[in-house]
């Protein structure tokens, strides 16, 4: 028999975490975290983070690994991921992957593998003078499979697409391969109208947190305008704001469509896994059943 993963994956705003936190304290569980941005200190509303409270006791791993001046990438996710669930498998529990990053996912339940490429600066100080549609195009060219989930405004991810095109060539098309685990996927997801409506006011809750304080702070201690861009999202747009180049009206409005964008990205990104149990966020007691009949 092999351990038994349980996958709780979705578009942002889903309410992920929750329904993980619920699984693992029904099922002896403990979560790792998929989050491309929640494995850096000190982005937790800007990245909406778990909280303590809301973590309910459950362990979580992946969370807070990272400088954010510095690069991680999917090959260390991959690798600090396979150690934490071998963790959690010898402590006699169930291994729960909570997350919305696809490719990180994908690392483990595809079980891919990928040669780390190291920075070319010579590259990049050319890639930098372009624009951000001009990237575009030259990665559309490099790598047509990579340019189809890139964020295309994002200079910084388009640069290290191009970087790692130029090294490896095309992306490889992830393709499955054995793994020593089971897994199960619970995919989270609900109506156009309503996950808007949550996005808005889960982004309006944050910023009354204190969003954009933590984001200045990140600058104060040391992270560059540039560096929190390329983080994209909130990131990027705060920044923006905070530079002075955005009202904070623009901001939040920017926001809004920018996450909705990123939340197509996701769904369009996960449409390829044909094995995902789709379910509402409000359908517990269904996801419960499905998890039962797997772990059994």
């Amino acid at each position: 028999m092999k351990p038994k993963i349980i996958v709780v994956l979705g578009p942002t705003a889903t309410g992920k975490s929750d329904i993980a936190v619920a699984i693992a304290k029904k099922f002896n569980g403990e979560i790792v975290s998929a989050d491309s941005r929640q494995v850096f200190c000190g982005m937790d509303l800007g990245s909406g983070k778990i909280t303590r409270k809301e973590m309910a006791g459950i362990p979580h791993y992946l969370l807070d690994v990272a400088n954010p001046k510095t690069i991680f990438s999917v090959v260390k996710y991959k690798e600090l991921a396979e150690k934490a669930i071998e963790k959690i498998i010898m402590k006699g529990k169930t291994p729960i992957i909570c997350g919305g990053t696809g490719f990180y996912i994908d690392s483990i339940v595809k079980n891919i593998s990928l040669p780390e490429v190291k920075l070319n600066k010579k590259l990049r100080n050319r890639l930098e003078k372009y624009s951000a549609e001009k990237l575009f195009e030259i990665l559309k060219k490099l790598s047509p499979n990579r340019a189809k989930n890139i964020d295309k405004n994002n200079k910084v991810r388009l640069i290290r697409a191009i970087e790692i095109a130029k090294t490896i060539g095309e992306v490889p098309q992830i393709v499955e391969k054995p793994n020593k685990y089971d897994f199960i996927f619970i995919g989270l997801d609900t109506d156009n109208d309503v996950l808007k409506e949550r996005i808005e006011k889960r982004l309006l809750k944050r910023i009354k947190l204190g969003m954009i304080e933590e984001i200045a702070k990140l600058h104060k201690l040391g992270v560059s305008w540039k560096r929190l861009e390329s983080f994209g999202l909130e990131y990027r747009q705060t920044a923006l704001y905070l530079q002075g180049e955005i009202t904070k009206e623009e901001m939040v409005e920017k926001l809004k469509s920018e996450i909705w964008h990123f939340v197509k990205r996701q769904r369009t990104w996960f449409k390829r896994n044909k094995k995902i149990n789709w379910f509402e966020p409000k359908q517990l007691s269904r996801i419960v059943k499905a998890v039962n009949n797997f772990i059994k």
